[in-house]
């Protein structure tokens, strides 16, 4: 017996609303999405252009006025995602449900804290959605493809970068000894590991720099460690994306149960919960 049959279906009118806005399939869904994407591009223009004090004195009201319009509209579109799925909660606790959610929230912090707007930006996390709505299927799968070899990678990486903070330890401990003083910028061993951090990691600010020739070795020492250690993450994750890269193509159908993507090309039922598409 199909298990999808035992839950109710979902009402005409939450079947229909969940057509439109999970779903790019059709006419609806479609024209839905894009004037979804183009919000999101003209509340973040909007947002960017109000950072320019020169726009915002002359323009500052409109600003406002534009971002109050753009939050109630996605307050509204959020609502109404989780009105018509099964299961509010998982989508709320998905990805896009927690990427919805905080492209709003910093409108009404706004009101007890002012200057929280900025926080706003992160709608454009939601463009993520364009592939999605233009069938960009080769994209969605690359997609699938990096986010598995960085969860298959990453108690590899956590323990390179655990190393990676002892090395840190040890030098700027080194660098302090050699070039403490209370008359030179490496007056601590906090602050001499952040001379290490941007000596190892190839950055190079110059705000700190050893005068010794002790401090100069070690500080030539440390680039070259730099050099070396950059290699090692980035060939982690490459095996990974190698290994992952053999999965099989998947779709963007949307689960109405359990609000999960990527589902075989022929799949019928879910995957995740066995429910039918």
């Amino acid at each position: 017996m199909d298990r999808g049959s035992i839950e109710p279906a979902l009402t005409p009118g939450r079947n229909r609303v969940h057509e439109v806005i999970f779903e790019a399939d059709t006419p609806a869904g479609r024209a839905f999405d894009i004037a979804l994407l183009w919000s999101i591009v003209l509340s973040t223009a909007a947002l960017l252009l109000e950072s320019v004090e020169s726009i915002r004195l002359d323009y500052g009201p409109a600003f406002e006025a534009t971002e109050w319009l753009f939050t109630g509209l996605f307050s509204v579109e959020y609502a109404l995602r989780l009105w018509c799925v099964r299961s509010p909660a998982r989508y709320a606790t998905s990805f896009f449900g927690v990427v919805d959610l905080i492209s709003i929230v910093p409108g009404y912090i706004s009101l007890v804290i002012p200057g929280a707007q900025p926080l706003m930006v992160v709608r454009a996390l939601r463009l993520l959605r364009i592939f999605r709505v233009f069938k960009l299927g080769h994209f969605v799968s690359q997609g699938n493809t990096l986010m598995l070899a960085l969860r298959a990678s990453r108690a590899k990486i956590t323990v390179f970068l655990f190393a990676v903070l002892n090395m840190v330890l040890v030098i700027g401990a080194l660098m302090y000894l050699v070039e403490g003083g209370p008359e030179t910028r490496f007056s601590s061993i906090p602050q001499s590991m952040y001379w290490a951090i941007v000596t190892m990691t190839t950055v190079g600010y110059g705000d700190i720099a050893p005068q010794s020739p002790l401090g100069q070795f070690l500080a030539s020492v440390v680039m070259v460690i730099g050099y070396g250690i950059i290699a090692i993450p980035t060939g982690i994750i490459s095996v990974e994306i190698a290994r992952a890269g053999k999965e099989p193509v998947l779709t963007t159908q949307h689960c109405p149960h359990c609000s999960r993507e990527g589902h075989d090309v022929d799949a019928v039922h879910c995957k995740f919960c066995g429910k039918r598409l």
